[in-house]
């Protein structure tokens, strides 16, 4: 199985953040379908009891937590249905700096559920 990391939106208000969650949930779906093995960080280190992602300092050490699994990933897979945001941009950034493909997909085909 190819390794990717998942970038997709989280920051919001409490509706935004529910619907990223469940659209980044889509888009492990839309991964493991492909026979590809996701991680996504932001729904992993979001969790109660883990980091808060309102918290600066807390997002800021999620963030760059994800990031370091990106040595190991062969890929970094950005699903744009929602936008493209700062978090995500740093996640892009990285992972051009480092070599690594960036593949922009979307699930509007239907592709997932």
């Amino acid at each position: 199985m190819r390794r990717v990391l998942v970038e997709s939106p989280y920051k919001g208000n409490l509706i935004q953040r529910f619907l990223n969650r469940r659209y980044a949930r889509r888009a492990l779906h839309d991964c493991l379908k492909r026979g590809e093995a996701p991680f996504a960080s932001h729904l992993l280190y979001t969790q109660p009891g883990v980091l808060r992602d309102g918290v600066n300092v807390e997002r800021t050490r999620g963030i760059q937590a994800g990031l370091e699994w990106g040595q190991w990933a062969q890929a970094t897979v950005v699903y744009t249905d929602r936008g493209i945001s700062d978090g995500m941009k740093i996640g892009i950034g990285r992972a051009e700096d480092e070599g690594r493909p960036v593949e922009y997909r979307t699930l509007k085909n239907g592709s997932a559920r």
